[in-house]
């Protein structure tokens, strides 16, 4: 959509006036920055004044996003109180209305914003926060569970294994990470099963978004030939885990120091079945690779110079991987990612970006507390600075009001991250589950058979 100068003037001072009346957390009052408001403005569809326009709705979204009870009737109820304590006219409480603005909102605007913010405070990010003066990125996935409707069973099946009506959609994630601030750069989403549905298939797709000169780290599931070939072309370099089904040799290769040296991989004779001939044969038929042992882990590396990547770097700088688990815990788990709530294709993937999107937006929060008090973002408590955040903004400061957004610098740079390296922890709950049987039928054919027998009686 173009539009004259005049016009978008106009359109900006409505985007900010939405903003500005809109509580909502005041989420939205952070992407009315200039460096985000003509992302808004590029992807804001035509619409008429209404009671739920694009930022209006973006912003009680985002806010849905972040409230435990994450229900469109609970949104729809807090704008309502809202509108009346600022002064405007009071609305509906029934959700049809908002419900509808959800679907009219462009996936589009959603998806660019969260890549615009990731990259904004990637880009500002102090040179100290890099490592060795480089940007690193994290490569990581993960699977999210979503309500079982038709609609996302067809476009997300669930597992093989599990009998119709018993299991639930699935759909895998892929996101590219931020080392030094923590923020999503891009993410790709897309079944759990089925051709083409890997992570590397969906890693693919954001090879595109990666820049010369940058490193990507990553655990052994993406130590293939092909994708080192792909990132190496891009001028990327990486550090990954070696794979287990690839053997390392030491006597190999030439020495650079104990257990480090430098070989070549030749190109697997099995072309992969989601490639064509004709990109086979464009890939290079041998790689120049680092391989090196560090503790229990042997890494593989394009970074070939010992001097300038040490093996004690390398093997710091590997450890730090763990922020991807990390980062995806914080989206998943204290946001509440894990499982969606929408009910067709469309609206889980907006769901997903909005999800990551309030998480850029704490992040970039915590990128500001942290140049403030001459910290790093990794330094400070994710879950901290949501908490704080969601607080204060309940309060109605003004937008100028510097002495209170210093204090909410302060106080999100007053908490520290705890610092465990080496962190070993069992993967087993002890808290024991409530003692009901699992569902082993649909749950229409066990309210029929309760209808009929009643529940069963309880063993003494």
């Amino acid at each position: 959509m173009h539009l004259n100068q005049k016009d978008s003037r106009h359109q900006q001072k409505q985007i900010i006036h939405h903003a500005q009346t809109t509580d909502a957390y005041s989420f939205f009052n952070l992407l009315t920055s200039p460096q985000l408001l003509s992302v808004v403005e590029e992807h804001l569809p035509a619409h008429r004044e209404r009671l739920y326009p694009p930022t209006t709705t973006l912003s009680l979204f985002l806010a849905q996003a972040m409230n435990t009870d994450a229900s469109c009737q609970h949104t729809v109820n807090r704008h309502a109180v809202e509108r009346v304590f600022n002064g405007l006219s009071p609305c509906s409480i029934l959700t049809g209305a908002y419900c509808k603005a959800r679907q009219r909102l462009p996936v589009a605007m959603v998806s660019s914003l969260v890549k615009q913010t990731g990259g904004m405070i990637a880009e500002q990010a102090p040179v100290p926060w890099h490592w060795q003066g480089r940007p690193v990125k994290l490569v990581d996935g993960t699977t999210v569970s979503l309500p079982d409707t038709p609609a996302n069973q067809r476009g997300y099946p669930q597992q093989r294994n599990q009998q119709p009506g018993l299991g639930f959609p699935i759909a895998r994630i892929v996101a590219v990470l931020c080392l030094a601030s923590g923020t999503v750069l891009d993410a790709a989403m897309g079944p759990f099963t089925g051709k083409g549905t890997g992570e590397h298939a969906l890693f693919r797709g954001l090879v595109e978004g990666l820049a010369p000169g940058e490193v990507i780290v990553a655990d052994r599931y993406y130590c293939s030939y092909f994708l080192i070939a792909t990132l190496i072309e891009k001028g990327v370099d990486v550090v990954f885990q070696q794979h287990g089904v690839r053997k390392t040799d030491f006597r190999k290769g030439q020495q650079l120091s104990p257990r480090d040296h430098i070989v070549t991989w030749h190109k697997p004779q099995v072309m992969p079945d989601w490639m064509s001939k004709e990109q086979y044969e464009a890939f290079a038929d041998t790689l120049t690779i680092r391989e090196l042992k560090v503790g229990e882990r042997i890494l593989v590396t394009t970074l070939l110079c010992d001097n300038e990547a040490p093996k004690k770097a390398l093997a710091a700088l590997y450890q730090q991987r763990w922020h991807a688990e990390l980062d995806l815990r914080h989206i998943k788990s204290t946001l509440g990612m894990d499982v969606l709530t929408c009910k067709t294709p469309v609206m889980v993937e907006k769901e997903m970006w909005v999800y990551l999107l309030a998480y850029n937006l704490i992040r970039l929060l915590m990128a500001q507390a942290a140049v403030q008090a001459g910290l790093t973002p990794r330094q400070l408590s994710f879950k901290h600075t949501l908490q704080i955040w969601i607080l204060w903004s309940r309060q109605q400061f003004g937008a100028s009001d510097m002495e209170h957004t210093a204090m909410l610098f302060t106080w999100i740079a007053s908490q520290r991250a705890g610092q465990r390296p080496g962190r070993t922890e069992p993967r087993a709950v002890k808290r024991r589950p409530k003692p009901y049987p699992l569902l082993m039928r649909p749950r229409a054919e066990a309210r029929v058979e309760l209808v009929r027998q009643g529940y069963p009686r309880r063993l003494k």
